[in-house]
């Protein structure tokens, strides 16, 4: 029988809003390029081509959503969610109290 090996679980690095920020900086406004920005932070390439992409948007260089209209659609489509909540439950109360003075 053979054994199977478990594979190592990645873990998810973060970085803080001002590490992202001052790597873009050093992308955007130094003028160096994504590749060799992040092979010297230790930070993919993607990654932080995102968080150029992002900041492009932000300053209105680039169309698209910012990250404020981004947190703002969060905070609504939450709070969207609980008011149709509290709809359903005020249709079914209602529903049920008409059922009840009906008989």
């Amino acid at each position: 029988m053979s054994v199977m090996e478990e594979k190592p679980t990645r873990t998810r690095r973060s970085f803080t809003d001002e590490f992202k920020r001052d790597a873009v900086a050093m992308v955007l406004d130094d003028g160096n390029k994504i590749v060799d920005v992040a092979e010297r932070l230790g930070v993919g390439e993607g990654t932080l081509g995102n968080w150029v992409r992002q900041a492009r948007v932000d300053r209105g260089e680039r169309a698209g959503v910012t990250t404020t209209e981004r947190e703002e659609l969060v905070v609504l489509r939450r709070e969207n969610a609980r008011l149709r909540m509290e709809r359903d439950l005020l249709k079914r109360a209602t529903a049920f109290w008409v059922k009840e003075s009906g008989q």
